[in-house]
Parts: structure tokens; sequence; C-alpha cells
């Protein structure tokens, strides 16, 4: 393989191998990444000839969304990056472990990427055979899977983050890249993985496009048919740089779809990326509008020229009718619901922080406590950004509102932005809320792409704490108080409600009690002008930021809960997610059953860490039934539960299941029993109708954070009454 130099810019700082500008160029190519799934997510598989006959000339987004629902192309991306958090993130990370958080963070054949069969869907195929013991790279080899299963597009589609990381050095990026993409992928499947991150890497402190795309070239072998495919279309655009659809002729001619066999081929695809590059001249819209316009896999290839323009350019070269409709939001269909609800920033500062830390710097001082996670959650410091708040209103008059949520500088307490947020024509009393979706439900979509299911992201036992401005000039008062929603029943509950000053910022606080069978599907801030009935003009109000923390504290009575329909073949059990199995309501009981490897399905936030977990579980059929806790994913968890020979037993999942204690229990079927397990540090106490039955201390690597959830082993069918979560 050739090498290419990368000399420092202008705006890397001295001595520094991280650009002064990465966090804000990590937080547009991501955001230029959700915006190429979107534009071209509804197109996907159409021809270039269908594409004209429909819309003529791509200007911008051809569907609205309520809100976008998952897709493969962002879940691959933002799950698989954390392996460098699991297990390292030095070059010495190996494609077995990268291939292991493949399976930790995937649902069993569900959701996530196409399920499309053995021989088939390249991830699928690969995902069986991490399963069943072949681990990475064969997983993803052409000696394993053959040539036609392992050079489809996904070895490109889901790498754009290793690029993010590896800002300026695209040797490094294709380093992680190849170690990923062969996980799923081998030959130019692997080697358009390489490409794509080192193109991404290179963006970072390159302007000239065809630079970039040397950079990519410069990390796989210059034999190869992506290299040769590559240099064909540079060719043609020299001799030819005035019409991209000359181009796109002599695309179809050699290196179209039907030159190449399985169901979406990485040549074709990526020669419209190198097309869509080179003759979208760096502009954004012009990039991304002819890359949609070439057909194919629209979704993917859109989405990675949308990530290498949007780091070339920073977040000023997006146009803000691009931005708008996403509203920050990314929705995913990973296994663990509560990392199913995040938002572009968040993304941005977990890929930024990775960034810095395996370049072995500091990040600047004044996003130092951002990345570090001692900042607000939601704090606005990313230019434009949402965080994807939104706004309601409750008028009792007949007159029209409007609102808006805009990124401003004109006022900030900590850091140097909020978000603005406007109603007009507001009325005395009534009131206006900005607020943050903590749920999704099926109505809040428009599909069930890749059938995400969630768990909330906020909990009854937490706290709210939020800081927020009238500008004095405005004239009227305004009184604020924090509030959740109940999703189940439609109910508020408030804090304490404050009058803010005009002109200062006020701290709201509000320590969300214990409750029963609720699911917060929104937090938020009420305001209500303090003004009489005639006043016509507009309520202002900057938030500076939002924030919730805190142990849970709340009980589930599953008759209560309900069966979310997606379509006939996805349904999903409220605030759960699962991995396996059957999981149902039954009456009105939680009901698991299947037939072999373990059912499993989980609720709750990813990293509650001390917390007593109890459950009424009552067996059905079979000898294993369980409850989970400190799960981290579909191989890292705890379980504990009754077991064959009238036994307790407390397990380990170490990508397999192996028990750490057991102890006699004398259980019947039919019968209820309340399982509950005190879970602190890594010390661990398990009764069984109120009895201390086991008491065991992990001192091998031990989980120390994790949701809860439900499990049972070897075809057994259980079903769960209701259960209950407390901090501790």
């Amino acid at each position: 393989m050739s090498q290419i130099n990368v000399n420092p810019i202008s705006n890397v700082k001295k001595g520094s191998r991280i650009p002064a500008d990465y966090i804000e160029k990590v937080y547009a190519g991501w955001l230029g990444k959700v915006i190429g799934v979107r534009h071209g997510g509804n197109v996907e598989g159409w021809s270039y000839e269908r594409l004209e006959r429909t819309y003529g000339e791509i200007t911008g987004y051809l569907h609205e969304f309520k809100n976008f629902a998952a897709d493969d192309d962002t879940n691959g991306p933002m799950f698989f990056l954390r392996a460098l958090e699991d297990f390292t993130h030095t070059s010495e990370i190996t494609a077995e472990q990268m291939g292991l958080t493949l399976l930790n963070y995937a649902p069993d054949g569900h959701g996530f990427f196409w399920w499309g069969g053995y021989g088939k869907s390249t991830e699928h195929t690969a995902y069986l055979n991490l399963k069943n013991g072949i681990t990475a790279p064969r997983s993803g080899s052409i000696e394993q899977n053959g040539h036609a299963v392992a050079e489809q597009i996904g070895g490109q589609i889901f790498i754009d983050v290793w690029g993010l990381v590896a800002p300026g050095n695209p040797q490094l990026a294709a380093e992680y890249a190849s170690k990923m993409a062969s996980v799923t992928h081998d030959g130019n499947g692997k080697y358009g993985g390489e490409f794509i991150a080192a193109c991404i890497a290179q963006a970072f402190v390159e302007k000239d496009i065809e630079k970039i795309i040397e950079a990519g070239l410069s990390v796989i072998p210059a034999d190869s048919e992506y290299t040769r495919m590559t240099r064909d279309v540079i060719r043609f655009y020299k001799e030819n740089p005035s019409n991209w659809r000359d181009c796109f002729k002599f695309v179809q001619a050699n290196y179209g779809y039907d030159r190449y066999p399985g169901v979406c081929h990485i040549i074709p695809n990526s020669a419209v990326i190198v097309l869509s590059l080179l003759y979208g001249e760096g502009d954004f819209s012009q990039s991304i509008n002819i890359c949609n316009m070439c057909g194919w896999d629209t979704d993917c290839n859109v989405a990675n020229v949308g990530t290498i323009i949007g780091v070339r350019n920073g977040i000023e070269g997006i146009d803000p009718s691009w931005r708008k409709p996403i509203n920050d939001f990314l929705c995913c269909s990973s296994v663990i619901g509560s990392l199913n609800i995040v938002d572009i920033p968040w993304c941005a500062t977990y890929i930024s922080k990775l960034g810095y830390l395996i370049a072995g710097e500091e990040p600047p001082g004044e996003w130092k406590a951002i990345l570090e996670g001692k900042s607000p959650r939601f704090h606005f410091e990313y230019p434009g950004s949402t965080h994807a708040f939104r706004l309601e209103h409750q008028s009792k008059l007949n007159v029209h509102i409007t609102g808006t949520l805009q990124n401003s500088e004109e006022y900030s307490e900590i850091g140097t932005r909020s978000l603005k947020v406007v109603f007009d024509n507001v009325q005395g009393g009534d009131a206006y809320r900005v607020y943050h979706k903590t749920y999704y439900k099926p109505e809040d979509f428009n599909d069930s792409r890749y059938d995400p299911s969630f768990s909330p992201i906020v909990y009854p036992g937490q706290s709210l704490e939020a800081k927020v401005l009238v500008p004095d000039d405005l004239g009227i008062r305004a009184k604020a108080r924090l509030y959740v929603k109940d999703g189940n029943k439609g109910s508020y509950f408030y804090g304490e409600e404050k009058i803010v000053e005009p002109g200062k910022f006020c701290s709201l606080k509000y320590a969300i009690p214990a409750l029963q069978d609720v699911h917060i599907e929104e937090a938020g801030i009420e305001f209500v002008p303090v003004v009489d009935r005639y006043y016509t003009g507009s309520l202002i109000a900057y938030i500076d930021s939002f924030d919730f923390s805190g142990s849970p504290d709340y009980e589930i009575n599953f008759k209560n809960e309900r069966m979310e329909h997606w379509t006939p073949l996805h349904l999903e059990v409220s605030q759960f997610t699962y991995l396996r199995g059957i999981w149902s309501l039954e009456d009105g009981e939680l009901s698991g059953s299947y037939f072999g490897e373990p059912a499993e399905c989980y609720t709750g936030e990813r990293e509650w860490r001390d917390y007593q977990f109890s459950a009424e579980v009552k067996p059905k059929l079979g000898a294993h039934h369980n409850i989970q806790f400190r799960v981290q994913g579909g191989i890292r968890s705890y379980a504990v539960g009754l077991a064959p020979n009238h036994e307790v037993v407390l397990y380990k999942n170490e990508n397999g299941y192996r028990s750490l204690v057991s102890t006699s229990y004398l259980w019947d079927d039919q019968q209820s029993y309340r399982l509950m397990v005190e879970a602190k540090d890594n010390h661990f106490i398990v009764s069984v109708n109120g009895d201390k039955v086991i008491e065991y201390t992990d001192i091998d690597n031990p989980y120390l954070f994790g949701q809860v959830g439900f499990s049972n082993f070897n075809g057994s069918h259980t079903h769960y009454a209701g259960f209950s979560v407390k901090g501790l």
C-alpha cells in the first residue's frame, strides 16, 4: 500500500495532532451522516431513471417524517464504536473484540441491520458465525463466506466513526476500520471501509477533494478493484469535468449492478460516492443531491458523502434547511432501549472524547467538562444545536400560536450558548412548554424502519435541573417550573413554581417522586406568562442547560403495560427491548419463552449502578426462570433465578452463562416467587420471598452498572407479574 504524508495546516494547534476545530467538525460530520441517511432513506434501491421520472432534479429532502426511525447506517457506527470503551481505545484492540461488540449490542435476528438470511445478508451471516464460535476476522472472511457475501456494501456504511476519531491520520483511521469491517466483510468490502475512514480523517485537515480521495486510496492495495474503479472515475472526471450524468453513464456501463453478485455490492455504490465527491466540488448540498440522484443504495452512499463533506466544510457549510427537520434527534435500534434515544450533540461528544483519548491529548478548556461528562446533559454549546427539544402549548383561547427554537449566543451562564424559545400570541395563565421526549411510541414515527424499541431515559426517583432566563426588555413576567409527563395516563407531575426575574438566570430543580405504573415520555419546562388578557405579544425564554440524574425509584405492574404495535411482525412490550424469544403480555403478566438459547428482555438505564431489583416470578414450564441485573448488552450481564434440582443460581454472562454460586431452594411450577437482588459495587445479595439465599462478591472483572430485565433458559416459559427498582 502506498503512503500519504499529512502536513499540519493552520487550524492544527502547535504540538497537537488534533485540529482546533475538531469537536465542531465531528458534530458537522456526524450531522452530515444523519442528513444523508434521511435524504436517501425512502428511495433506497431506486434507479437513476426512476428518481428522475419522479422528482426531476433533486434539491432537498424528498420526504417529510414525524421522526426518522432507526437505520443500520447509524446503528452500526455508534454501537461498534463502543468497542473502544468496552475493551481498549488503543490500536491493540482486535477484530475479535469488535466482533464481540456486535454480539453485545445487536438484537438477535431483529432490528439494527438487515436480517436477510445466512448467505444473503452479509451482517446476518457474520452474526451467526460469531454466535456459533467463528470469531472475527474469520466471521466476515472470503474464505468463510465467499466473495459475493464478503464484498457487499456494509463494510463502508458502518465505518464513518473510525475516521472521526482519527482526525488528520488516515492510516490510523484505516487500521481501526479494517478491524471493524473484517468482522462482517473482506476483500473490496473491507477496502471500502478503510477508504471511507481515511477520507473522513483527511477531510479534517484538507480541503482539496482529490487529495482527500488520494488519502483514501493510500490505505488500500493499489492493485485492488476498488482502486481501479476509483482511478477510472477520477480519470473520467478530469476528461469530462462539467456533467456528472455523463460520468454516471460511464459508471453504469463499467461498474453497474449487473456486473457484480449479491444484493448490494460495494463497487457500484463506491463509484457513485467518488463521482459525487468530485462533481459536488466541495458543496454539501450539491454533493449529496448528486449522490441521491444516482440511485442504488442511496441512504448508504449519501451518508458517507455527507460525513466527508460535513467534516471538510464544518457546520457553517451545511444549510439550515437540512438541519431543521432532524432537530438533532437520532433514533437507534440496539438491544439497549435507553441507548436508542440519543441526540446528535451527545453523539459528537462521545466520538470526540474517544478522539482525544486515542491521541493522548487534553480537550480544550471550553469543552473539557462536556467531554468528561461533568456538564449538564443538554448544554447547547454546539453551534446551531437544539438537543432535540420540542415545543407544545395549552391555550384556552382560540388563537393561532406558533413557536420556534433557535440556538443563541445572546444569553448564557455556563459556556457561550443557550436555547432560545419563542412563543407568539401568548395569553396570561396558559401553559407553554419546551421539553425533551424521553420515550417514543409507534405513533411518533411514520414507519417501523429497522424495528426500534425503547426504554425511557428518565425515571421516577431521579431529579431534573435547568437554568432559564426571560429577557428584561420583554415587558412581561413569567412563572416557570419543571415537569414530567406520564405516557400511560397522560398525567403531568410538576416541580416547584418560580417567578423568573427578568434578565437573570433562574435555577429550577425537581426531585421526581417514587411512582407506580408510569413511563415518563416527556421532561421539560413549563412557562406561564403573568400578563392580563389583552396582551398579544411573545414569550421569549433562554434555556442555558437542562439535566437529569440520580437513581430510580419506581414500581411496575404489567397489567398496566401494553403491547406496542408497529407492524404485524413488530410488536414490543412497552418500556422493554428484547434480545430473543417471545415476549408478550398474557393475562396481565409479562410472558417470555424460547425454544433453546436464553430468552431475554431488558428495561432501565444502562448506566444504573447500585440498586435493589425485585420481581414476582411465576414458572410456567421448564426449569430455568430468572431476573437479570447489571445488563450491559446481550453478552454482558448477571442473572439469578430458579433452577433445576430445586436450586437458586447466580449466573454471569460473558458471551455465555456460567454459574457463580448456587443454593438449594424448594420451588414448584405455577407458584409465584418474589426474587430480589441487591447489587452494590461488586457485592450481591439475593433473596426469595424475603429470605436471603445467596451472598456473593464478584472479584473477576465485575459488571458495575447496567439495566434490569428477565430471562429464561432451555425452552422454559415464565410469567412475571411486576417489578420494582430502587437505587441504593
